[in-house]
């Protein structure tokens, strides 16, 4: 087929310019009825296209004409045996891959730093997780991806294992060795599942870093949005070969997808694909050679830290994206908050992620020279004129593997309140309690508070240190279980 071709946008547009009745929802009417401040920031064309599933559109969950033809293009060119187009986000596509691939009480290898909809995943299927834990790069206290070795050991000790996750790039644009991780999985007997919401890029430049499905990975789940020009929430998932039951996917999805899928999303999904098609190496080669340009820059600030390719070479770090800037001033006695909130109040800088330690800076299809000139130059102005003492770092989190008393699913389904963090010692936890950096959960629902753990929070909160998951962020309560 031809890449030049988006039939789900060539069909919308046909039907825009043909006059129907519109009978139908959604409720607006082509823009008739949405709100007048809507409209004048926007103005009304988009709206005509925000349509459902008539006759010449197609249907998502049963496509047999122009998005079955855009989802062939979609796996053509990202060279996938079938792909599926998300409108909820990654998200539900790695929930669907946890579905398709376990059942109740079946175990599954995965890091321990997953996203949450992971979680979910486990939630709905009833799951049960085998963590491992990727290492951590300094100074930038930020996780590498899958560790070869220890999954190679996992996979030893838990023979009846379904399938392992990975992330493949991680938020950081730290990537290992997947075609090593693919290979060792499948002499096991299980599929590789891969978490590739930021790389959705990579296989349309040579200088990158190989794409999850070049590696053997048996599925991949890639939010386009991030990467590669979609509208946001709009992501794809891609399989292939015959490890996973592709029926058994497809309910899946049906299950966690909405059956009023956006036709903005699916739209922006076929013309993102056709722009990577036609441009995407044109378009990433400006981001690379940008990326590269304001690396060297940040490189001779004195005291910003890059992370660089220098800082690899531990299990599960052997390439980074260069489009991704990871930047710390740590030794200028910033944060990473610090850092992201004085670049936005004080030089309109917006940038991607921010932990304690570091600050993540996306360069994409869309980044302009005048965008990174922005950056350097705040940055540039910033080591000149902050002079605090450096930052310390909490020690690095290094606890003994979790208790685990009940399954995540388990735990969703009891009952819980909230205690005194202090008091929590020896009880089951009934949320999540992450800490950044380095992003590893020190406790999920359904394992013990030990003391090693209670501990460790103790000092998290004592220091001042952010946490994600967690009701209340300033630790002072704590949910369990019943």
């Amino acid at each position: 087929m031809m890449q030049s071709k988006a039939p789900l946008w060539e069909a919308l547009v046909r039907h825009k310019n043909f006059p129907a009745a519109q009978l139908h929802i959604p409720g607006h009417r082509a823009g008739e009825a949405i709100p007048a401040e809507f409209l004048q920031t926007v103005g009304k064309d988009i709206f005509q296209i925000d349509l459902t599933e008539i006759p010449s559109l197609d249907d998502l969950h049963n496509p047999v004409a122009a998005i079955a033809k855009a989802l062939q293009l979609t796996a053509e060119l990202f060279q996938a045996e079938q792909s599926f187009w998300l409108v909820n986000g990654t998200s539900c596509g790695l929930m669907a891959l946890i579905l398709a691939c376990c059942n109740s009480g079946d175990e599954i290898i995965l890091p321990r730093n997953a996203h949450r909809s992971v979680a979910s995943g486990l939630i709905l299927s009833g799951a049960v997780p085998v963590y491992y834990q990727p290492q951590m790069l300094e100074p930038f206290g930020c996780l590498a991806g899958p560790p070869v070795e220890q999954i190679k050991n996992l996979l030893r000790e838990h023979p009846k294992a379904k399938a392992v996750l990975a992330v493949h790039p991680t938020y950081y644009g730290i990537l290992g060795d997947l075609t090593t991780l693919a290979e060792v999985c499948h002499q096991a007997g299980v599929p590789l599942l891969v978490d590739e919401a930021h790389g959705s890029h990579l296989r349309f430049h040579q200088s990158l870093p190989p794409a999850a499905l070049s590696c053997g990975a048996d599925a991949t789940v890639q939010s386009l949005h991030k990467t590669g020009g979609s509208l946001t929430q709009s992501s794809l998932l891609h399989v292939q070969g015959g490890r996973i039951d592709r029926g058994r996917l497809a309910d899946a999805l049906r299950m966690v997808q909405s059956t009023s899928p956006s036709y903005l999303l699916m739209a922006s999904l076929d013309l993102a694909r056709k722009q990577l098609a036609l441009q995407g190496e044109q378009l990433l080669t400006k981001a690379i050679n940008l990326a590269h340009w304001c690396r060297d820059k940040l490189s001779l600030l004195p005291g910003v830290e890059v992370l660089g390719q220098e800082h690899l070479g531990v299990d599960g770090a052997k390439y980074l994206d260069t489009t991704r800037l990871t930047f710390s001033l740590a030794q200028l006695g910033l944060t990473g908050y610090q850092t992201a909130d004085i670049l936005y109040a004080q030089y309109g800088v917006a940038v991607e992620m921010a932990d304690y330690a570091s600050v993540v800076a996306v360069i994409s299809l869309g980044t302009t020279p005048e965008d990174c000139e922005r950056l350097v130059q705040a940055l540039r102005e910033l080591a000149m004129t902050q002079h605090k003492p450096p930052l310390t770092f909490p020690q690095a989190l290094q606890l003994p593997p979790p208790v685990t008393l009940l399954s995540p699913r388990e735990a969703w389904q009891r009952t819980s309140r909230s205690i005194p963090l202090e008091k929590s010692r020896g009880r089951i936890a009934g949320e999540t309690v992450a800490v950044y950096p380095p992003g590893i959960p020190v406790i999920c629902p359904g394992e013990e508070i030990t003391p090693a753990v209670l501990h460790y929070l103790l000092e998290v909160r004592e220091q001042g240190i952010k946490v994600q998951g967690a009701g209340d962020c300033s630790l002072r309560q704590l949910r369990v279980l019943e």
